[in-house]
């Protein structure tokens, strides 16, 4: 087994832990200590300068970064979901890559900022950007249900690791950050509703979110690991 996956509860892990158990992979999970500050330790800013969560080890590779992550798994098994398309199908990989760029740089990003924006601003203005933010978030979400409408996927007739992307990325959005969420459920956006009610019954995501904590109905429904708030996400 040369997949090791390090990780902490409902952190972007869960986009990667999913991938590997819908790509039928084999990994050692590596839990970081975030309460203890293992995402600062010297031997994990070896794996990830940045102290960031998840890293992928694969044999002599080491990865950071989610959108990567996927990247090289599609690669890896040369299909870019469990079912396909192929990864060096041109078209498939085309739509692939610019639609994981969006998530990666995009709606991931604009997350983390809402998530953490006590990091990015001086504390009175965190309000007018999270407001802001939400607005913003909402906007991505109706482009997102008009190019669901032809497949109710992002890339193929099937889900994809992008899809996957997706859907954690939403179930975020609905309950971080804590008491004020960025987004109020996902009522008016019936086809993301339906990506996410699938997603939500796949075995694979059954058994990702078990290992997390993460209770209930995790998309639909969300609701945060019952666990202390310092060891959840980063």
């Amino acid at each position: 087994m040369t997949l090791r996956l390090h990780w902490s509860p409902d952190s972007a892990n869960l986009v990667i832990r999913i991938a590997l158990e819908e790509l039928g992979l084999r990994f050692a999970p590596v839990r970081v200590d975030r309460a203890r500050g293992g995402h600062k330790a010297p031997e994990y800013l070896k794996l990830n300068p940045q102290g960031l969560i998840p890293v992928l080890e694969d044999g002599e590779v080491v990865l950071f970064e989610t959108g990567a992550i996927l990247l090289h798994l599609a690669d890896r098994t040369g299909r870019l979901g469990p079912d396909g398309p192929a990864a060096d199908d041109p078209q498939a990989r085309a739509a692939f890559l610019k639609w994981l760029f969006y998530l990666s740089n995009t709606l991931h990003a604009d997350l983390r900022v809402g998530f953490y924006s006590d990091r990015y601003v001086a504390a009175e203005h965190v309000p007018a950007l999270r407001d802001g933010l939400a607005a913003r978030l909402k906007g991505n979400l109706a482009m997102l249900e008009g190019v669901l409408a032809p497949t109710g996927w992002l890339v193929a007739a099937t889900p994809t690791l992008a899809d996957f992307y997706l859907a954690v990325c939403l179930r975020w959005a609905q309950i971080y950050p804590s008491g004020r969420p960025l987004l109020a459920g996902i009522a008016g956006f019936p086809r993301l509703e339906a990506l996410l009610q699938v997603v939500e019954a796949l075995p694979a995501t059954l058994r990702a979110c078990a290992a997390e904590a993460i209770p209930g109905r995790p998309f639909t429904e969300p609701e945060p690991p019952d666990l202390p708030v310092e060891q959840v996400t980063g």
